[in-house]
């Protein structure tokens, strides 16, 4: 038998207070299980939260614009018996509100039609929300009956309407006091722990919680002040120049266009990786005649299997014994800076082009995957990223990333250290060339590499070899095997 269900926000990883930016369906919509019901949109990606039930919409629980997290309501969706019980009580229950005119006739007292409206009883609703009621004294104040609210809330009554006008004085809402969106949040933290960093000297919004849902605890503000103290006192880095303003619209039409969310997070994180990570780009070229040989003699092996085989697939799997090789560009630099933290697993992000910015999702265990796996993983979490269909799963735990502009052209660029991540592969578009061998110039394909790292963590001697060791791989697929 079909139940109602509420479909609630799913395990949506780290991400909190998510934006609901499209609503997919209205009340009294039939839909389907796995039917997109929403459209979430944290920092990373978008996501389309599907209905876990086959029926009718009944209720909406959030709005456009709302922020919501793990287990937050999103719709209730009732099935097919249900829906057709809900009418059915819904009748009745306007029935028996229709008073019977012969009751009034035989009734020696005639009811006050007033009567029973100027109290503004509201009746409990399973949301838990706050319940008013105005008192029958004619003072203008309402007293607020809270009935299960989990936080403080604050009765407004508006004001009586004047003896006379035959309406009684509108119910008093209880609002619940919220801090102020535009407002940065207090961090978690217990009153004891509050008290121990004032006498400190610390403000706890500068230390990183450890506890649920990031909560400050009492060794978290003790180790932050141990690492103050360790550290040695540096002057100030100088504030960057803000950007003038320029009214634009002096030389002509404008319009101004705002930035969805993906684009804000993504210059965001650039930036970041821009000013605190010290780039140097090494810039390099492989021979992949007979790899684009292999690769078109395997195609209709790959149209069979009902996949595209392209360059990215083997270059994932020559990236990732290149790292085996180099563990230095397998690793990342500790917050403090003074120590290393080496991975003992090959997960590579793959930067994808959408419409709505570039998504960079994460292929796990590459050194353990063969080429026909690692071309359907690809193929699958490209068209997952531009159907806004990726989890935060799906954008976490990379090592080293690649941005192919192969198929759109370029000699060569340079990419941006994804940090906390060392390294970044860039490969642009191969080129026809020629090359001398074996005493004769002839043509060879040749595939433009460039290698951003991290300086402080590696060297231009490990970054030229490094580039050296891909080249010899790709040129020769059989290194693939060792």
């Amino acid at each position: 038998m079909s139940q109602e269900h509420i479909n609630r926000v799913p395990d949506i990883g780290e991400f909190e207070d998510v934006e609901v930016i499209e609503i997919l369906v209205s009340e009294g919509d039939k839909v389907a299980v796995d039917q997109s019901l929403v459209t979430l949109e944290s920092e990373k990606a978008t996501m389309e939260i599907p209905s876990e039930q086959a029926g009718t919409v009944t209720k909406l629980h959030v709005a456009l614009g709302d922020r919501v997290s793990e287990g937050s309501p999103l719709v209730t969706v009732v099935g097919e018996e249900d829906s057709a019980r809900v009418e059915d009580a819904s009748e009745v229950e306007l029935a028996e509100s229709v008073p019977d005119p012969q009751k009034g006739r035989d009734s020696e007292s005639v009811p006050d039609p007033t009567q029973g409206r100027d109290s503004g009883s509201v009746p409990d609703e399973p949301t838990g929300r706050a319940t008013a009621s105005v008192p029958d004294e004619p003072t203008g104040r309402a007293t607020a009956s809270v009935a299960s609210a989990p936080t403080p809330v604050r009765a407004e009554a508006a004001p009586a309407t004047a003896p006379g006008e035959g309406r009684a004085a509108p119910v008093a809402r209880a609002q619940a006091s919220a801090p102020s969106a535009d407002r940065a949040p207090l961090p978690h933290a217990s009153p004891s722990v509050r008290r121990l960093a004032r006498e400190l000297g610390v403000v706890l919004a500068d230390v990183e919680g450890s506890g649920r849902k990031g909560r400050v605890t009492k060794e978290d503000v003790q180790t932050f002040v141990r690492g103050a103290l360790r550290t040695p006192n540096r002057v100030a880095p100088a504030a960057l120049p803000a950007s003038p303003e320029i009214d634009f619209s002096k030389f002509g039409p404008v319009e101004v266009e705002p930035e969805n969310k993906i684009r804000r997070a993504s210059a965001r994180n650039l930036h970041r990786s821009w000013i605190t990570v010290p780039h140097v780009t090494q810039f390099d070229e492989a021979d992949v005649t007979e790899l684009e040989a292999f690769r078109r003699e395997k195609k209709p092996a790959a149209e069979a299997r009902g996949t595209k085989l392209t360059l990215l697939a083997f270059l994932l799997r020559a990236v990732a014994a290149n790292l085996a090789e180099f563990p230095r560009m397998n690793a990342s630099l500790a917050p403090d800076g003074e120590s290393l933290i080496r991975k003992g697993y090959f997960h590579i992000g793959v930067a994808v082009d959408t419409e709505n910015g570039l998504i960079v999702p994460v292929i796990r265990d590459v050194d353990q995957k063969g080429i026909w796996q690692l071309a359907e993983e690809l193929a699958d979490v490209s068209a997952r990223a531009r159907a806004r269909k990726l989890s935060p799963a799906d954008l976490s735990g990379g090592c080293f990333s690649i941005s192919s502009l192969g198929g759109i052209g370029g000699t060569a660029f340079t990419p941006i250290v994804n940090s906390p991540e060392v390294g970044i592969l860039g490969v642009s578009r191969s080129r026809t060339a020629p090359v001398f061998r074996d005493g004769a110039f002839e043509p060879r394909l040749i595939l433009p590499l460039s290698l951003s790292y991290d300086h402080r963590v590696i060297d231009g001697a490990l970054a030229a070899r490094f580039t050296r060791a891909l080249a010899e791989r790709l040129s020769d697929i059989r290194n693939l095997l060792l």
